[in-house]
């Protein structure tokens, strides 16, 4: 765990002189709240992402009857909003907001959000004797639930996102009627956590990006960079404005993000046809980024990648920089991004320094356009960086450590996962774990952003690993993220449809089963750097073992029994997990219903064997067998995903069983 021993400027036992009395009447006497079965200090709530600090100090706290939240200036709509959704979901029959000093109101439960060291949240949590240090970074918080008869949940905040984050905290730590009677403390490790729709194919639909940002506010990501490489005024268009439509657009996701405390990032790509020296296009440029300015963009990336710099689009740019090369390339990018950083960027109330995705996106290894870059260009400009590799097997401490020595600064993760644009990702969709990233990145990284898949509704199963990664990589557990985006899918969330607070276990464990059937990721020549299938492979072999020991109706009802989880959940998923989930998946749930009825098939053969009935057994693995054309012949479309081929299932694990299944005797 992340330890307490970072620099806090704030320690609440230090501010107790700050106290005073909340400007509100006690609570009605009530009964004492229902305690949850577990004793303190046991039975923690799962919040994802993982805080630094969550300790159970208590029984928890009852929902119920009127509940009133009293907020500081602090707090803004969005936050109050999602603090009434809550708590209604929780149970509370009425939720009254007022400010403080306003009358109170006659409530069973009474919520206190505000500044972290406003005296009326020091008080509060001194008395839920909280005395840990409060964190004083951006977008921290610090959460307490009183567990005696005072009936309070405080939240102290460090900035507006701080507030917003202990809400959505709030919201993991309901259940039907109770809060848990917890203390959370907790801040991000990294200060940029999010993701680039930066894949080829298919756009996002605005729905789409409408959902998504949405989805980023409950898993604390704030970070949305919009650089679709099939949007022609993102890149071939880059100098023309957005007709009126998309602009309309635009405006809703501005909005969008801005009430998740998400910040919309809006790249431009110039790099195939700019002309570095022509003062013309440099004017295109800033007019294309002053209008996104107008609209309340405060945040802009230009990416340089997947574009030649072994020639010139103008001869200008020859005769200022002189033949093409790497070197000269990375001189003259050099000279655009400190153009914009010092003559737009800096001359703009409230921008962010400028980010860029360099031509030479991946490696850690020195060159001439490196040292171009590194020796030219403003240091205040963050540069992307894809691991030491367009698709790394892993990224490690080490490697961003060498990245930071070539780039002169340290680097900004374009994570690409679970991007599926790439022939090697031919016919898979990316559900696996967030792993192979090394704890310790926080402390090397400027940020970490997820290229996703063409499916956003699916990519939320990594970015949900990522979102946890990127917050607290010290406490990082790829397994237990995992879980974590079954249990989302299956109920416990708020944005998209169904919102609630428990999540399905039936649906949980029929994705747990589906996500270990899409596992496998590969890099760029198609082989594997996240295995396929690994719980299906562990229970084959353990059937294999079982089977050549010679206890062959125990390996047999043990397969089948995983079988049927296997073949009852597309069913179960379609039933319990959101549309546009379904939606994105729905040619795997296809296939995957045709593969577990093949495996079921197969597991009713290898019984009618171990009975001595022959032809039960060939009857069953010929079933087995059309199961599993019938599931070859399933494919993706190009509508949908960039490049389109035969849709796979733990392909190399349950098709090679199959294959030799009926071969053992």
């Amino acid at each position: 765990m992340r330890g307490l021993s970072r620099s806090f400027a704030v320690c609440v036992a230090g501010i107790m002189a700050l106290a005073g009395c909340t400007n509100s009447a006690p609570p009605p006497e009530q009964p004492a709240p229902q305690s949850s079965d577990a004793l303190p200090g046991e039975g923690v709530p799962s919040v994802v992402p993982q805080p630094e600090l969550l300790d159970r100090i208590g029984d928890d706290v009852a929902v119920r009857g009127k509940v009133e939240v009293v907020v500081d200036p602090l707090v803004d709509q969005q936050t109050k909003d999602l603090a009434q959704q809550v708590l209604e979901l929780a149970g509370a029959d009425e939720v009254a907001i007022r400010e403080p000093g306003a009358p109170a109101t006659d409530a069973s439960l009474r919520v206190r959000i505000g500044e972290r060291t406003s005296p009326a949240v020091v008080k509060g949590l001194q008395e839920t004797r909280m005395n840990a240090p409060v964190p004083m970074e951006e977008e921290a918080y610090v959460l307490a639930a009183r567990p005696d008869t005072q009936f309070e949940v405080f939240i102290g905040a460090s900035d507006p996102a701080g507030a917003y984050y202990g809400v959505q905290t709030l919201r993991q730590l309901v259940s039907p009627g109770r809060i848990a009677g917890v203390t959370v403390l907790d801040r991000p490790a990294m200060p940029l956590r999010g993701a680039i729709e930066g894949f080829y194919g298919p756009p996002w639909t605005h729905q789409e990006r409408m959902d998504q940002l949405a989805f980023y506010g409950d898993v604390k990501l704030n970070t949305y960079i919009y650089a679709p490489k099939d949007d022609p005024y993102h890149r071939e268009k880059w100098r023309e404005p957005y007709p009126a439509q998309e602009l309309g657009e635009v405006r809703e996701l501005i909005r969008q993000a801005g009430a998740h405390h998400v910040k919309f990032t809006f790249a431009l790509s110039p790099g195939n046809s700019i002309c570095y020296s022509d003062p013309r296009d440099f004017q295109a440029l800033q007019a294309k980024l002053q209008a996104m300015y107008d609209e309340g963009i405060r945040d802009f990336s230009l990416p340089l990648d997947d574009i030649s710099y072994t020639r010139w689009n103008c001869a200008g740019d020859e005769r200022a920089y002189g033949r093409p090369s790497e070197g000269s390339a990375g001189r003259a990018q050099a000279d655009l991004l400190n153009k914009v950083q010092r003559e737009f960027v800096d001359t703009h109330p409230g921008v962010a320094p400028l980010q860029f995705v360099p031509t030479e996106y991946s490696d850690v290894e020195d060159s001439e356009y490196k040292t171009a870059i590194r020796g030219a260009l403003d240091p205040r400009v963050l540069v992307m960086w894809t691991g030491d590799g367009v698709i790394p097997r892993q990224i490690t401490v080490s490697d961003a450590k060498q990245a930071e020595t070539v780039w002169g600064r340290k680097v900004f993760l374009w994570d690409n996962y679970p991007v599926n644009d790439f022939n090697g990702s031919r016919g898979r969709i990316m559900l696996g774990s967030y792993d192979k990233r090394e704890r310790g990145l926080s402390d090397q990284l400027a940020g970490d952003v997820v290229n996703p898949m063409n499916q956003a509704a699916a990519s939320k199963v990594v970015e949900i690993g990522a979102a946890d990664f990127a917050w607290n990589d010290e406490d990082f557990d790829p397994q237990r993220a995992w879980r974590a985006a079954a249990e989302y899918l299956a109920g416990k969330r708020l944005a998209g449809d169904s919102p609630g607070v428990q999540a399905d276990p039936a649906t949980v464990e029929a994705l747990l089963a589906f996500f270990d059937l899409e596992h496998m990721a590969p890099v760029a020549n198609g082989s594997a750097w996240l295995p396929p299938a690994p719980e299906l492979s562990r229970r084959l072999d353990a059937f294999r073992e079982a089977w050549a020991g010679g206890d062959r109706r125990a390996a047999v009802r043990d397969l089948r029994a995983y079988a049927e989880l296997v073949a009852g959940a597309p069913e179960r998923i379609r039933a319990g997990a959101p549309r546009d989930f379904v939606t994105d998946t729905d040619h795997w749930l296809t296939a995957t219903d045709q593969w577990g009825q093949a495996l079921l098939a197969t597991a009713d053969g290898l019984e009618a064997r171990a009975s001595g009935d022959e032809a039960m057994a060939k009857a069953r693995f010929d079933e087995a067998r059309w199961a599993v054309d019938a599931a070859k012949r399933i494919r993706s479309t190009t509508a949908e995903v960039r490049p389109a081929g035969q849709v796979l299932v733990a392909d190399g694990v349950l098709d090679t069983f199959l294959t030799e299944a009926p071969g053992l005797r």
